[in-house]
């Protein structure tokens, strides 16, 4: 491939962008919500369309090892998505979810190709995703997406030995000890990993749910701490019930469940709120009479879901046509009404 071929490519590419910007978008809403329908709980789910210095470069690269290879198709992620979980039990219930949605083109465990070799270092799970079903879907940059699952620790790892590496600011005399202390550190991070799975294994199968009463506003306030706090504090319901008071409602109502995303609690309140209760007292009431439990099972879930989709499926159940009506709803109607139709009448 000559210089002159590359430089159409690059050209071609830099039309294209605007195009696999929307088509980031589009994937990055698509992944959120797939993931926010199973319950799982997670730090954030970004997207981005590959740069255009950074696709030249990598097409530079091609050139060398594959002077006949089209960058076009070969770089597979000028769509990429991230997805950055809490703990690695996660990490491969998005990558299951993920396959159940799309067509799997290339699937990837880093971290597990890394431990085959008998070493610590890059763990990261790489799904190569298609919009197109079917046996004879194939690569094209508009209809398909890399996608990167990782937890915390493991993004934590990864950006700062790429800040470092690609810095080029290390002497060539302290390499092999920096890479002493990296496959350390990743060491280290794996086993906390483990060791955070574990915590929440533990916490989830040991709590048991208590029994459907009111929870005082004030109760379990260090809860309600740690989930909402900073600016948001003051988002509420139209009627004024806030996050910080949901928070520790849920904590006690739904105590095997994990937190959700501060954002979710806000928008449930604002749910909340749209029925017409305006207290934590309310919104107790309303729910004193549904068996939690039984709910939760009659949708089937693959995995645990948080503690607001307990409560979301709890107020579907209480208030049925008329919680999948409510304004807040109004682009997830068809998605109740599935759910609604797997619970009890």
């Amino acid at each position: 491939m000559s210089m002159r071929k590359i430089d159409r490519q690059v050209a071609a590419y830099r039309d294209l962008r605007p195009r696999l910007e929307s088509a980031s978008t589009e994937f990055v809403t698509r992944v959120r919500d797939i993931i926010d329908e199973a319950g799982i709980n997670y730090l954030t789910v970004v997207g981005r369309a590959k740069g255009v210095q950074s696709y030249a470069a990598k097409a530079a690269r091609l050139r060398r090892t594959n002077p006949d290879a089209d960058p076009a198709v070969e770089i597979t992620d000028q769509v990429g998505v991230r997805v950055i979980t809490y703990v690695q039990a996660d990490v491969d219930a998005v990558a299951d979810l993920l396959a159940e949605q799309f067509s799997v083109l290339a699937d990837r465990d880093l971290g597990r190709e890394t431990a085959s070799e008998g070493r610590f270092g890059y763990a990261s799970r790489h799904l190569l995703v298609s919009l197109d079903r079917g046996e004879h879907a194939a690569y094209q940059p508009l209809n398909c997406a890399s996608v990167q699952v990782r937890t915390v620790l493991q993004h934590a790892w990864a950006e700062f030995e790429h800040d470092i590496r690609y810095k080029g600011t290390v002497p060539p005399e302290q390499v092999p000890d920096l890479d002493r202390r990296f496959t350390l550190a990743a060491g280290l991070l794996e086993l906390a990993d483990r060791e955070f799975t574990t915590i929440r294994d533990r916490l989830r199968h040991g709590a048991s749910e208590p029994v459907n009463e009111p929870v005082a506003a004030d109760a379990g306030e260090d809860p309600g701490t740690d989930v909402v706090d900073g600016p948001e504090d003051a988002a509420s319901g139209p009627e004024g019930l806030t996050a910080r008071e949901l928070a520790p409602f849920l904590a006690g109502r739904y105590a095997s469940a994990e937190w959700s995303r501060t954002s979710h609690y806000e928008w449930i309140a604002g749910l909340v709120g749209e029925l017409g209760l305006d207290s934590i007292e309310a919104l107790g009431v309303a729910l004193a009479a549904v068996d939690s439990g039984a709910v939760t099972a009659a949708m089937g879930y693959r995995h645990p879901p948080g503690a607001v989709r307990r409560l979301d499926d709890d107020l579907l159940m209480r208030f049925r046509e008329a919680y999948v009506g409510l304004p807040g709803n109004a682009d997830r109607g068809e998605a109740l009404r599935n759910r609604l139709a797997r619970l009890p009448e």
